[in-house]
């Protein structure tokens, strides 16, 4: 019943994506990262009902001009810096626990080959996280959510198909690996 169990998160993933672009956008996104005053208020309004929010408003417009002079890192900057390093060290252990789901159970692949999809399993979540980390500014999470979800949907769609035509066709588990590492992929850039 792995593909019923794949499948529900495939199903969540399709809730969220459905209800997401009904959101607003966060209020200190619009305001520090795109410079949308209004967009700003307009967010505050649409997320905690109509009132006065000028003394949050004016603590974001404090923040941003604390931060106006910030240099914003690139990925190879901020692992070259030390006092991100614990934060660095708890978001890959997160990430690395994710190889003990099952997930690379689920190919039905020989044992001698499982090592292998452990360490594709290791190196696409390497890739999301410095993908994620070097386009989130330019593109927002909103973009990402949306995007990552529609991914893993259609990823999923195409798992179980490739799962349910394993036993006809040799070359089907396979497929199923790299729809796997794509998976994780789309789940690290998005969610």
């Amino acid at each position: 019943t792995w593909n019923v169990l794949l499948s529900f998160s495939g199903l969540v993933a399709l809730i969220q994506l459905l209800f997401l672009p009904f959101f607003p956008e966060s209020p200190p996104y619009l305001l520090l990262q795109k410079g949308d005053k209004a967009g700003c208020l307009k967010a505050m309004k649409q997320l905690w009902g109509e009132g006065n929010y000028q003394t949050e408003f004016d603590d974001l417009m404090k923040e941003k001009a604390i931060t106006k002079g910030t240099k914003i890192m690139n990925v190879l900057e901020m692992l070259r810096e030390p006092s991100v390093y614990p934060q660095l060290l708890t978001m890959l252990l997160v990430l690395l626990s994710l190889q003990l789901c099952g997930l690379s159970a689920t190919a039905n692949l020989q044992e001698s080959i499982i090592p292998y999809v452990s360490l594709g399993v290791s190196t696409s979540e390497l890739i999301s996280i410095i993908f994620c980390s070097s386009i989130i500014d330019r593109f927002g999470r909103r973009i990402l959510l949306c995007g990552g979800y529609l991914l893993m949907a259609l990823i999923l769609v195409l798992l179980e198909t490739s799962l349910l035509l394993s036993d006809q066709f040799l070359w089907m588990r396979y497929c199923s690996v790299i729809l796997i590492f794509l998976f994780i992929i789309a789940y690290g850039i998005g969610p």
